[in-house]
């Protein structure tokens, strides 16, 4: 029953059918067993290292698996610091604040309010995935037995808010120039860190007018699914920038780790071609710095960063190996697709509060509006993700290596990319989907037309087109 409920980043199935209380304290068991394990092998023994932090979202269900949870890390002998209801990148800040061994978020992220999960991160706030802990703490928690176990750690009740907030504002300066943003925080977690942090309607931040939208989460339900990317949650966002004529509009998902931007004219902007803005932004912070960036967003976002005289970073998709590419590279910043935006002077952790103060900061300083802020990046013509339904997706992937590898430049970074932008002027991306018999295409060419021949020529190869 356990495996059914982790995934390749975390731990995460509907309440209670899939995951229920009994499991929650196997888990914290297990996660304290992995944890102070990681630790000693790391050499930290401070007394501090015997604390791991606990936080949770608003779902109905997350009171009770926190509870749980933290039973069942007491019940290893570790001590807990429960830092409430707060956004998960204000778990990566806790455990790094007070140097804790780990910590824990009781979330399911953008998934619908019956579901629920866990977000476990080490020391620093590093991600645990698969291949990074998650296996182990899968195996601690089979064999966890609650009559056997002896441990006895405590619990205090930490409020971190006044600290937590001073950091994300270290990345905000709008110079005194007066920004409106209408946000739509989707009825989860972004709603009580934002007036946490800026203060009711943006009342703690000279200059700053926040038109609130869907910010009471007190029923433990969201104003609709809380995933900015799909188009039709940005509608709100989108109606309000106009309606309200404002800067700009920005819509967290339901733990904001994430977010999405909208332009003043209500149009969404990609996170690739923001990822370009914040770049330079970063750059001229720190000259010559490593960006990160998701190996499938525009060339223009390459271009950008060798632009400011920075060293670009493709990474393989998800955060376990953004964090992990901006920590190895001693890099400055780095974005995701996803809308997952990572911060080297935020322990190269995401962050949806510290994303918003740094696009208002950008916005302030540059004396435009966001639309020309981001035109430059919006150069090229892109397919956006597209789904297909393929059996053998291996047998494709091969294929696609044997048809174009004398053409194009070709990698196996994540998926197969292959590179013909240079001599044909477009490129792709094919990647295999770690949970159902699909293959996904991201496809990028210097202008539509182009993109719809190779579209034309790539979707045959790759199997039933999905639609949504």
């Amino acid at each position: 029953m356990l495996g059914r409920v982790f995934k390749a980043y975390d731990i995460r199935g509907t309440y209670p059918d899939l995951l229920n209380d009994q499991m929650a304290w196997q888990i914290g068991w297990g996660a304290a067993r992995f944890l102070f394990a990681d630790a000693a092998a790391q050499g930290q023994n401070a007394p501090m290292m015997r604390n791991i932090v606990v936080g949770r979202d608003m779902r109905k269900s997350s009171p009770a698996l926190s509870d749980q949870l933290i039973a069942g890390i007491n019940a290893f002998g570790g001590d807990v610091i429960d830092v409430g209801l707060v956004d998960t990148p204000f778990v990566y800040f806790a455990v790094n604040h007070l140097g804790c061994a780990g910590g824990v978020m009781v979330t399911a992220s953008h998934n619908p309010p019956q579901y629920n999960g866990f977000k476990i991160s080490k020391i620093a706030a590093k991600p645990v995935g698969e291949a990074t802990g998650l296996a182990e703490v899968r195996k601690h928690a089979a064999t966890a037995d609650r009559a056997a176990a002896k441990g006895s750690g405590r619990v205090e009740k930490r409020d971190l808010w006044d600290a937590y907030a001073k950091h994300v504002l270290g990345f905000m300066n709008l110079g005194g120039k007066p920004l409106k943003v209408a946000i739509d925080a989707s009825n989860g977690m972004a709603g009580t860190m934002l007036r946490r942090i800026f203060g009711k309607n943006g009342s703690n931040v000279p200059g700053l007018e926040i038109i609130e939208i869907n910010f009471d989460n007190s029923k433990g339900e969201f104003a609709h699914e809380p995933n900015p990317l799909v188009a039709a949650n940005l509608r709100q966002t989108q109606e309000a920038v106009v309606a309200h004529k404002a800067d700009l509009g920005i819509c967290f998902d339901g733990d904001a780790d994430r977010c999405v931007v909208v332009d003043e004219q209500g149009r969404a902007i990609g996170c690739d071609h923001l990822t370009a803005v914040l770049a330079a932004h970063f750059l001229k912070q720190r000259p010559g710095s490593a960006i990160i960036y998701d190996l499938r967003s525009t060339k223009a976002v390459e271009e950008a960063i060798l632009a400011a005289g920075g060293k670009p970073i493709r990474s393989r998709v998800g955060h376990v190996f953004m964090k992990q590419k901006l920590a190895e590279t001693n890099g400055s910043f780095g974005g995701e697709l996803s809308g997952h935006f990572y911060f080297r002077k935020n322990f190269n952790a995401d962050s949806g509060a510290i994303a918003m103060a740094t696009v208002l900061s950008v916005l302030a300083e540059s004396g435009k509006t966001m639309s020309q802020l981001v035109a430059p990046a919006q150069k090229y013509a892109q397919s956006g993700e597209i789904n297909f339904e393929i059996e053998d997706k291996d047998a494709a992937l091969e294929a696609l290596k044997d048809e174009y590898g004398d053409v194009a430049d070709i990698d196996e970074l994540d998926g197969v990319t292959i590179d013909a932008f240079a001599a044909e002027g477009w490129w792709c991306n094919v990647r295999k989907s770690n949970t159902e018999p699909l293959l996904r295409l991201n496809a990028e060419a210097r202008d539509p037309k182009a993109l719809e021949h190779m579209l034309g020529e790539l979707a045959p190869k790759l199997g039933k087109r999905v639609e949504h």
